[in-house]
């Protein structure tokens, strides 16, 4: 796309981390916003954060089909069309394979994955509409890997990322373009909130979140930024943060061995920031 003014941009997952940061970033861009997420009170949030912005919002629940369908629906009517649609919402799952249940995996994918396509089907035809338009499926740096207690999260981000591959070559001779983003390290509260498997133990969960911590500190507002340069420069994929690079580098480079070497990359690296933050520690308390 070549302006945001003006646009009307469709945010779900607003209440709060990435989607808010966007919504302020097209706020002040001049697009006009249609802003959903499940969580109405984090919503209202982002509203007041928008000032005299034109924004409005939507409770919607993404994995749902028909609610989805009402919204891309009350879009139309409150808006007249739609040229960039921003699907972000999202959430995570903690255990293993054989520590999750399949209703547990489906609760994820029906959100992560199926969230993706029913807003893209649903919202396509006031995208076509548009002299020219913009889709954005947010993946993961975990749909470009798989690392261990991960397995539902990634299911769902590497199914993004492949959608989003075949949208857009259906998609080239449209004026609908459509970029995949691969964030890693957002300062998100998506650890804190995410779902722990029935079966997975809590003593694991716990060492997640706090290295959660050490990880997750890109802010969002540097994600939305990094996202929005990718719609105006008309990007096929945008990669987020510096450990993003490296591991779609060391995947292309040695994709048979990435995992095991990124996993252990990651725990070593855990490792140094525990080991710096007890010396920070012991030196405060002497």
């Amino acid at each position: 796309m070549r302006k945001l003014q003006g646009a009307v941009a469709v945010v779900t997952g607003a209440g709060s981390g990435i989607g808010r940061a966007l919504a302020i970033n097209l706020a002040a861009r001049g697009a006009q916003l249609a802003l959903a997420d499940v969580n109405a009170a984090g919503l209202e949030e982002t509203r007041k954060l928008l000032g005299s912005a034109s924004a409005r919002t939507y409770s919607v629940d993404v994995a749902d089909a028909a609610a989805v369908q009402n919204f891309a629906w009350s879009v139309g009517k409150d808006f007249g069309g739609a040229s960039l649609l921003v699907n972000n919402a999202g959430v995570a799952l903690h255990g293993t394979f054989a520590e999750l249940s399949l209703e547990e995996m489906e609760w994820l994918i029906r959100i992560n994955f199926w969230g993706v396509v029913y807003g893209c089907k649903f919202f396509l035809p006031l995208l076509e509409r548009a002299a020219e338009a913009h889709i954005v499926n947010v993946s993961s740096v975990f749909g470009l890997i798989g690392p261990p207690g991960h397995s539902a999260y990634c299911s769902s981000k590497f199914a993004v990322r492949g959608f989003s591959e075949c949208l857009r070559e259906e998609l080239r001779a449209t004026p609908v373009k459509v970029t995949c983003v691969h964030p890693a390290g957002i300062a998100t509260r998506i650890a804190e909130t995410a779902r722990v498997g029935a079966a997975t133990r809590v003593g694991e969960y716990a060492q997640v979140l706090e290295r959660a911590s050490q990880v997750l500190t890109i802010p969002p507002e540097e994600a939305a930024q990094t996202i929005v340069r990718g719609i105006l420069g008309d990007k096929n994929r945008v990669l987020i943060g510096k450990d993003a690079y490296r591991i779609d580098f060391l995947q292309r480079l040695m994709p048979a061995r990435a995992n095991a070497m990124l996993s252990a990359w990651l725990q070593k690296r855990i490792e140094k920031d525990e080991s710096r933050l007890a010396t920070g520690a012991k030196t405060v308390r002497s």
